[in-house]
């Protein structure tokens, strides 16, 4: 199911904000819990893999769009949400943009605070226009 593959990606992102190391056999250790099928282990691969290659540049959309909120600053849950939605609209046209922002504020909603779902919210919504 698509929900569980993109907990499964952002829990990789997440892990991954810490460590900028990218690491491939996390996606087999997460495959191996999870029963996915081949489109959802496409889908955290490309995910996963397109994050850690666009870092730099999402992490600059993410700074020109949260209203001068220092990045370092942003917690690390949030800032994960946002690297993985401003990666699936920027660069998976076949996601709609109103899934990836859903998507977003559900995580947030389930790993973070009610304030988080706002502020994620209002980042993506200020990245769309």
């Amino acid at each position: 199911m698509r929900k569980d593959a993109r907990d499964v990606a952002f829990k990789m992102v997440f892990e991954y904000t810490f460590s900028k190391e990218q690491k491939e056999d996390l996606i087999n250790e997460y495959e191996i819990d999870m029963n996915l099928n081949d489109d959802d282990k496409a889908y955290i691969h490309e995910v996963y893999l397109g994050v850690v290659s666009h870092y730099d540049e999402l992490k600059e959309l993410i700074a020109k769009n949260s209203d001068n909120f220092d990045v370092e600053r942003i917690f690390k849950v949030d800032f994960a949400l946002l690297l993985l939605a401003i990666y699936e609209i920027k660069f998976m046209e076949q996601i709609p943009f109103k899934v990836s922002v859903n998507e977003a504020i559900e995580l947030a909603k389930k790993y973070s605070s009610e304030k988080s779902v706002t502020f994620v919210n209002g980042v993506l919504a200020k990245f769309a226009r």
